[in-house]
């Protein structure tokens, strides 16, 4: 669907805008538009129009001053029509599928014809009829481009309707346009030497450049060639080294012509024979820095280059040493980039651990106060607590508070890896260790040196790996699975567990050395049903979290829903509850979380003995010999009235057992049933 804004700015016509499908236009005052109005009653992003099911539609973005067609404000979605005025502030945008009838012939006079450039003009006349609309103000012309310049296309060498230099000149041009977008060197030198090859006469030739940031006086043999062409039968030969010597000496462009056996000028190839009847050899420089060298010649006694033809390689050279130095920049920006942007994730990393260690309750203030005392040792910390209390950012706030800030942080999650992946990804191999090592990778220890191992869930590493790690932990050197170098850094060990490694030491599970190794520092991250006056701070920071992330604008919790958030036990601890505030933001229908909208489990919470026993039913006065009885009922029922085995039960003797039944007037209830 072909349409057109004709762009109208206060008494004169602006622009003509062409419509594409597929690409969404904006229109505001911003200049990142691609609609620019500089109009003051118009907002920075004022409406958009785009392409949807067949039809053109127009959008106000919540303008200030609003979007109005045929003096009705736009509200929604409106379906554009041909002919429809679009008016934001004092500027009209007239809707058309053809520009032939973007004007009556009363007020503006018929379109001509497009021209043999791609361009399309409109010729206009003065008319008064349509007031709203039109001026008697307008340009006698309006165009639209369409296409690129007429410049930039590619013609015959031998076009006659251009002069020599005319042709060198737009060659030149178009050659400076491809070159400023190849993305290496290696492409811009065949864009290179395609050009001098269509626009001279020569059929062989190569580009070759120094190494980058090269210094110094430059030397022939540091000349690297990045691309080399023939045209001919025979192949390229290199330039002479007494040639090439000159001109980077001299620093000049040298044409030598009638070079056929003059072996200090032509290219030979390896016999010596020299098979070039010209040669063209000019510097690739930029400003008074030597990039490179362009070497081109002649191997056909009818193709003789001459001083134009060296004019037009000299201009090449020039425009090749721009885009090489414009690439050379490009990547060094991008390294830079690449770099800030490593830092600027440290940096936020930084940030971002103190900023989601989030709850001021009593609990988290001894855990911070735990973390400034822990951060400036160099000692082992051992960091406990539940599963999805937030052990890693613990660690990672000791890191980053001590003086080790600067260096990497490295976690390894012990729980999910095998015995010997992990000795892999702790110590690395070498290549060949084991099925599968195809190259020699660095371990864990050795990427964090200089800075901070996390080991989560060190109790599920196994007694050989812990016999290893050991030892590297009282600073002795280690070695690659499978190698034999010694290998030793300086790396603080952080280690995380919600295992009870006491049990698992008297179990024999876990080293008792590594274990006391280990627990030289040690942080209890508390349990968040032990924490609950973070809940509510805790559900805000994650509901503002996803509600910038899905762009949802949800005001909060419902009195109920906080409610029941602070009654639930949370047995996933904060990871949970981050988790079901997302679904919530995700599913609600209202303004705010309801109680509907939380998932909530029916697990049982770790760590806390008999938290999740049924509740005793309410208490009901008894003499102690009532329940006696109760229990001696109890007992021989549970026995199948074995008496025996209840008076064993009960600690007492047989015969005591029998008086007490005799007592408590106690039956059988299967003689009763029987």
């Amino acid at each position: 669907m072909l349409a057109y804004l004709v762009i109208r700015e206060g008494s004169k016509w602006a622009d003509v805008f062409r419509l594409v499908p597929g690409q969404a236009v904006t229109i505001g005052r911003a200049p990142t538009n691609q609609v620019v109005i500089k109009d003051e009653r118009c907002s920075r992003c004022h409406a958009e129009i785009f392409f949807s099911e067949s039809e053109w539609i127009l959008r106000d973005l919540d303008s200030r001053n609003g979007t109005a067609v045929a003096n009705t404000r736009v509200r929604g979605d409106y379906i554009l029509r041909a002919g429809d005025i679009v008016r934001i502030g004092q500027s009209q945008l007239r809707f058309v599928h053809d520009l032939s009838k973007a004007f009556t012939e009363s007020n503006i006079g018929p379109l001509s014809e497009i021209d043999t450039v791609g361009s399309e003009v409109i010729n206009g006349s003065q008319s008064t009829d349509d007031s709203s609309v039109l001026s008697i103000h307008e340009p006698s012309t309006i165009t639209h481009r369409r296409m690129q310049t007429r410049f930039l296309e590619p013609r015959e060498p031998d076009d006659a309707s251009l002069p020599k230099v005319g042709r060198a000149a737009a060659s030149l041009c178009r050659l400076a346009f491809e070159l400023a977008q190849a993305p290496d060197v290696t492409s811009i030198a065949d864009l290179a030497l395609a050009g001098l090859f269509q626009a001279t006469q020569v059929d062989a030739g190569a580009l070759f450049v120094l190494p980058r940031n090269y210094s110094g006086e430059a030397n022939v043999g540091d000349l690297d060639m990045i691309a080399a062409r023939t045209d001919s039968s025979l192949p390229y030969h290199r330039v002479s080294t007494v040639l090439a010597s000159t001109v980077l000496r001299e620093g000049e462009a040298v044409l030598a012509r009638n070079v056929m056996g003059d072996s200090t000028l032509g290219s030979r190839d390896s016999k010596g024979v020299v098979d070039a009847t010209s040669v063209i050899c000019a510097p690739i420089r930029r400003d008074s820095r030597l990039l490179g060298l362009l070497h081109l010649y002649s191997t056909d006694d009818e193709r003789v280059p001459d001083p134009d033809d060296l004019e037009f390689t000299l201009a090449v050279a020039n425009t090749v040493a721009v885009a090489i130095d414009n690439l050379t920049r490009r990547d060094e920006l991008a390294e830079d980039l690449s770099t800030i942007r490593d830092e600027n994730l440290q940096l936020r990393e930084r940030l971002g651990v103190q900023s989601e260690i989030v709850g001021s309750s009593i609990a988290m203030a001894k855990v911070a106060q735990e973390i400034g005392r822990a951060a400036p040792s160099r000692a082992t910390v051992l960091i406990r607590g539940e599963s999805g209390v937030g052990k890693e950012l613990v660690a990672r706030a000791v890191h980053y508070s001590s003086p080790r800030r600067k260096g990497p942080f490295v976690c390894v999650n012990c729980a999910a890896l095998s015995r010997s992946l992990l000795a892999s990804e702790l110590f690395g191999h070498e290549e060949g260790a084991f099925t599968g090592a195809t190259q020699r990778k660095m371990g864990k220890f050795e990427a964090s040196h200089t800075g901070t191992l996390m080991l989560d869930e060190i109790g599920e590493m196994s007694p050989a790996t812990q016999a290893k790690f050991l030892r590297v932990l009282e600073g002795h050197p280690f070695e690659r699975v499978g190698g034999t170098e010694t290998i030793k850094v300086d790396v603080r060990v952080i280690a995380a567990t919600n295992r009870d490694l006491e049990r698992d030491v008297a179990e024999g599970r876990f080293r008792r050395d590594l274990y006391f190794r280990l627990r030289v520092l040690e942080i209890l991250v508390p349990p968040l049903r032990k924490r609950s006056e973070d809940i509510p701070e805790l559900a805000h920071y994650f509901l503002q979290k996803f509600n910038a992330e899905t762009g949802r604008k949800l005001r909060g919790f419902a009195p109920d829903a906080m409610e029941l958030m602070r009654q639930y036990r949370w047995p996933g601890n904060v990871r949970e509850l981050k988790n079901v505030v997302e679904r919530a933001v995700v599913l609600a229908r209202g303004e705010l979380i309801e109680p509907d909208d939380l998932t909530l489990s029916k697990l049982s919470t770790a760590g806390d003995t008999g938290e999740h026993t049924p509740q005793p039913e309410a208490f009901k006065p008894a003499s102690l010999a009532e329940m006696e009885r109760d229990h001696i009922r109890a007992t021989l029922s549970a026995t199948n009235w074995n008496k025996s085995q209840t008076a064993a039960l009960l600690g007492i003797e047989r015969t005591t057992l029998d008086r007490k039944i005799r007592r408590y007037e106690l039956m059988d209830e299967r003689v009763k049933r029987g």
